[in-house]
């Protein structure tokens, strides 16, 4: 194994704000502790809560990196003490509490994965955030079951073509919202069995529409605000609503009567304040049931776009105009 430098490219907050802020510096390589692997990092996923974290919003948890970036795929370059199941050389992707945005990135073993046969580092950098996201949320904790409805808003973000293919994949019909026709069919294209047009459509009014007015049982959103008392009255019976962020809000006003009569479920998690264990048992889940669908061609990786590390701030700004279609990565 090649020596490590003792130094690396990152990119660093200079304080608080817009994607000016992100700046490439030059700092420590991490080492990697008892049950950690060191990444020699090929690429790193771009998400809303790298944004927020820039925005100080999101604070990394204690004790871990406060370098942005949840997701990265590249080599393993050192482990730690424990045994990790992962050698030097060995090709991976992780999902990952910080540090993405830099040259050497630490994991947790068991919140890393082999990369899956056919998928190349770029897009296998685009890959844990959301699936991990997705299948803890619509998979284990609303339990979406084939032929049900599921409705996904965002169609066309990273969680959005995540959840989309993966609800197609496991046999559910799909309904997607997105902010334009061009949005729109993209998220057909995936397998989108229904998109609406929030700009000139209710999604509430679809979806009584296309289910014959039963709603549909999953939801998965990101929104928040004034979506929270549309998406329960777009619910049937024992539906289930899963909150992952709230883009417009999480103080709202609700009619919990409807909660009552149609017996709903109101729930919602965040990752990366989750113990190591938990993570790793999504992991396995993944990688018993999900990943194999990329070598049978079943899902594909959806990328908007590439920016080289050190174009961390043009990334956050493509993010930030919220024009893309998929996954942005940062190429080191």
């Amino acid at each position: 194994m090649s020596t490590l430098p003792d130094t690396m490219t990152a990119i660093d907050c200079d304080g608080k704000g817009g994607p000016e802020i992100l700046v490439p510096r030059q700092m420590p390589v991490p080492k990697p502790g008892p049950g950690q692997v060191l990444i020699k990092v090929h690429a790193a996923g771009v998400n809303r809560p790298d944004v927020l974290q820039r925005q100080g919003l999101y604070p990394a948890p204690k004790s871990h990196s406060a370098i942005l970036g949840l997701e990265v795929a590249g080599e393993v370059a050192a482990t730690g003490d424990a045994e990790t199941g992962f050698n030097p050389g060995d090709k991976v992707m992780a999902l990952v509490n910080g540090g993405g945005y830099a040259q050497y990135c630490i994991a947790d073993a068991p919140a890393t994965l082999p990369i899956p046969n056919g998928l190349s580092m770029i897009e296998a950098a685009a890959v844990p955030e959301t699936f991990f996201t997705v299948w803890h949320n619509v998979f284990e904790r609303a339990a979406l079951q084939p032929g049900e409805w599921f409705m996904i808003h965002g169609g066309t973000s990273g969680i959005g073509v995540t959840a989309i293919q993966l609800a197609k994949a496991f046999g559910a019909h799909v309904i997607a919202t997105a902010g334009s026709p061009e949005k729109c069919d993209a998220c057909k294209q995936l397998g989108a069995d229904h998109t609406v047009d929030y700009r000139q459509q209710d999604f509430v009014e679809v979806t009584k529409e296309v289910t014959g007015k039963r709603g549909v049982n999953v939801i998965l959103d990101m929104v928040g605000g004034d979506y929270v008392e549309r998406n329960i009255r777009s619910l049937g019976d024992d539906g289930r609503l899963v909150y992952i962020a709230f883009l417009k809000g999480s103080k709202v006003e609700v009619d919990l009567m409807r909660v009552m009569l149609k017996r709903l479920t109101i729930t919602g998690s965040t990752l990366r304040i989750r113990p190591t264990e938990v993570k790793g048992r999504i992991a396995s889940a993944l990688s018993e049931k999900v990943m194999p669908l990329f070598s049978e061609k079943k899902l594909k990786v959806v990328l908007d776009s590439t920016f080289p590390l050190e174009d961390a701030a043009k990334a956050h700004t493509r993010l930030d105009e919220g024009g893309h279609i998929g996954k942005i990565v940062l190429t080191v």
